[in-house]
């Protein structure tokens, strides 16, 4: 069965990145399992760090599940018209060194989506993850887009995804999303 890893690009308890993705591994389609990563315990990027100990242990191991997996699905907020500096610095992490770029990332299924309290969805985080996703090599996926507006009313308290036209609009993102993977392919 196809295992696409996902991650969330918000650290915030109550995140509705978070519990999107949550939603996604619910609503994902019979053949496509979602296995929900965090990036809680990467530090944030320090040259100096990476050359005195090397790549830390929760990157590595994170590193290994993308590269093993069937693709890769990020759940990115927007924050001042842009993308997260919490998922842009574990991105910057996982391409480190510059030779495992290809061997994470390359060739690598990749869907974005995003959800945000806002009335125009994560649009501009979408445009600004393009020029990284290129540079990594990803094959990104550009079906229906699944940018949640006005998150606030679509989940209950608990964080489940109560709307009934996003939860249909999901799932129909997350089949074209396994669609896609099936066509492109690629071996692990």
């Amino acid at each position: 069965m196809p295992t696409i890893i996902g991650i969330a690009g918000a650290l915030r308890r109550g995140s509705y990145n978070a519990a999107l993705l949550h939603a996604a591994v619910e609503l994902a389609p019979a053949g496509l399992a979602v296995a929900v990563e965090s990036i809680r315990d990467i530090p944030l990027y320090d040259g100096d760090l990476e050359a005195e100990h090397g790549i830390p242990d929760a990157v590595r191991a994170l590193k290994d599940r993308i590269a093993n997996s069937d693709g890769l699905l990020l759940v990115t907020p927007e924050y001042n018209t842009s993308m997260p500096g919490v998922l842009k610095n574990a991105i910057d992490w996982l391409s480190r060194p510059p030779q495992d770029i290809a061997r994470v990332f390359g060739g690598k299924p990749l869907g974005l989506m995003g959800a945000t309290i806002g009335p125009s969805g994560t649009a501009l985080a979408h445009a600004a993850w393009l020029p990284v996703l290129r540079a990594l090599g990803t094959q990104t996926w550009f079906g229906p887009r699944m940018y949640l507006s006005n998150a606030a009313k679509a989940f209950d308290a608990d964080g489940r995804l109560v709307d009934e036209a996003i939860r249909t609009a999901l799932a129909k993102y997350l089949n074209g999303f396994a669609e896609f993977i099936a066509r492109v392919g690629r071996t692990k």
